[in-house]
């Protein structure tokens, strides 16, 4: 049998390659930088070949790391089926499920109870950590995903169409000078979700406010804590209808009566090899039917 080079090696490879930072992937794979590095230069080493561009505070994979990557992410996909394979029970089946914790808390935990009278021997492991997309077949088997669109290469279905809406505390429509006039945004904090950075100019371009700047634009990457702080009177919200519907906060108003379509939507992804997979198949069944808007 010919030698191959030690199995974490190529895990380090993979994870960087897929996530395209030694910090991203030192994280997912609980080392410290310093050693994910030298494990990626052990594999370097013996193929005898850089995988990597190396630059300021990133990596890139080269021709040779894209044609590795092409030819053994599958291998490695599959090594990670057959183990999770042999680990359940045969009476317990688990879907590793991506999802951002918004959609999980209004959208998919109320309707859990259903699936889990369908289907009891379905669990669900449920992670809301970023860069789900590309942690699909490397720690998670599906994810519910908010982007404007999915790489032609994974199977994916659209869950929803929505509006951009800008929610803001009650406060700012009760006092003595009401917020009635999106030209009051300039002296006015915009909170934007950071995987949902065009929803703020997509709504001024439609606005016809092309030229308007707020007061400052803060970054967010929870969907709560910005309706949170939206409610605190922190900052004004750009976030979907259903964000502010399903919150259901007597705190929070819509803020301009002005139709904005979102280039945003949430999506079911997985591989699509992953569909034949049981776990996946119930889950993805079972969300078209409860969740999904048609």
């Amino acid at each position: 049998m010919r030698r191959l080079p030690p199995l974490t090696a190529i895990e380090a490879f993979v994870q960087v390659a897929r996530l395209g930072s030694i910090k991203a992937a030192s994280a997912e794979l609980a080392l410290s930088p310093p050693a994910l590095s030298r494990r990626v230069q052990a594999l370097e080493r013996f193929i005898d070949k850089p995988l990597f561009d190396r630059r300021h505070q990133a990596v890139v994979l080269n021709a040779d790391g894209e044609r590795l990557l092409a030819q053994i992410a599958p291998a490695i996909d599959s090594l990670s089926d057959a183990v999770e394979a042999m680990m359940s029970g045969s009476d317990v089946l688990r879907l590793r499920l991506g999802i951002l914790p918004l959609f999980a808390s209004q959208r998919l935990f109320p309707k859990l109870g259903d699936l889990r009278a369908k289907h009891p021997e379905l669990h669900l492991d449920i992670d809301t950590a970023g860069h789900g997309v590309l942690r699909l077949g490397d720690g998670l088997d599906a994810v519910i995903a908010l982007a404007r669109d999915i790489d032609p290469g994974l199977y994916a279905k659209r869950l929803d169409r929505n509006s951009v809406y800008v929610i803001g505390a009650r406060a700012l429509i009760e006092g003595d000078t009401p917020v009635t006039d999106p030209a009051q945004l300039k002296s006015l904090t915009a909170l934007v979700h950071r995987d949902m950075p065009d929803t703020f100019s997509a709504w001024r371009q439609a606005a016809g406010l092309g030229d308007l700047e707020p007061l400052a634009i803060d970054h967010f990457d929870s969907g709560p804590l910005m309706l949170e702080a939206a409610a605190q009177g922190l900052g004004i919200a750009f976030m979907h209808e259903s964000h502010f519907e399903d919150a259901h906060d007597e705190r929070l108003v819509r803020l301009f009566d002005i139709e904005v379509e979102s280039p945003y939507s949430y999506w079911f992804v997985c591989r699509p090899r992953a569909l034949a997979l049981r776990p996946v198949k119930l889950f993805h069944d079972w969300l078209i039917e409860a969740v999904a808007e048609k």
